[in-house]
């Protein structure tokens, strides 16, 4: 028979509770894409037990990933009619462009916001406004720098269209870098997404495309940090 809880169990208790929610807020979640990474690397600090230098790698490796792959909880804001950033990063570009033809949108220039994600940045994607999607389309391409203003057309992406309930097209594009060689993409055609529901994910290092209309009001600046389902990027026209 379990002994009953006395009085002075319950403040213990309390802390304990507190102490956990402290540790959950302090260290954020993994994405599941992440965890074979991070068991390969605590398998290699297992093998290599009697090593030091084996285990040290490995449990190395292991912390490396957990940090690549964490997936913070955001909260997006609340004020309709705004796009935020869909990664955490750091603008590179603000310009208007024809949208990825693949898409087969309107030859009508776009406003893109850039947005490079290097390897000490969370990798997850998250939807920069509410609506439904509406295509998806993988592009494959080269795996040159995305940094570079080329990476756009000519690197692997895939393209990510939703509109709003207002009718407002918006499309963010995932693009694989130098060492980012493995675009994942969760989000299905006809999905309703909620602004800041997590969609993606890009293996270590890449770059987020945003396309607004040309006359959305952009809250940004190049070298700008974002904070991926946070920060506004822009407004949109009403």
């Amino acid at each position: 028979m379990a002994r009953p809880a006395r009085p002075s169990d319950a403040p213990a208790q309390s802390e304990i509770a507190r102490l956990v929610e402290l540790v959950q807020m302090t260290i954020p979640p993994i994405h599941p894409a992440g965890l074979p990474f991070i068991a390969g690397g605590l398998g290699i600090a297992a093998a290599g037990r009697r090593r030091r230098w084996v285990r040290n790698a490995g449990l190395s490796a292991a912390g490396a990933c957990a940090l690549f792959f964490r997936h913070p909880p955001r909260v997006p804001p609340t004020r309709e009619g705004v796009v935020v950033a869909p990664a955490d990063g750091r603008v590179t570009l603000i310009e208007r462009v024809v949208p990825p033809a693949e898409l087969n949108l309107s030859d009508q220039p776009m406003t893109r916001i850039s947005i490079f994600l290097s390897v000490f940045d969370a990798h997850v994607q998250r939807a920069p406004v509410t609506g439904e999607v509406v295509s998806i389309k993988y592009q494959p391409g080269r795996f040159g720098s995305a940094e570079r203003d080329e990476a756009s057309t000519e690197n692997e992406r895939n393209s990510v269209w939703i509109r709003t309930a207002d009718g407002v097209d918006v499309v963010a594009v995932q693009i694989a870098g130098l060492i980012a060689r493995r675009i994942v993409c969760s989000a299905n055609v006809g999905d309703k997404v909620a602004i800041g529901d997590t969609y993606g994910l890009i293996r270590f290092g890449s770059r987020l495309d945003t396309y607004l209309p040309a006359d959305a009001t952009v809250l940004v600046e190049i070298g700008q940090r974002a904070i991926g389902g946070e920060t506004v990027l822009a407004e949109l026209p009403r």
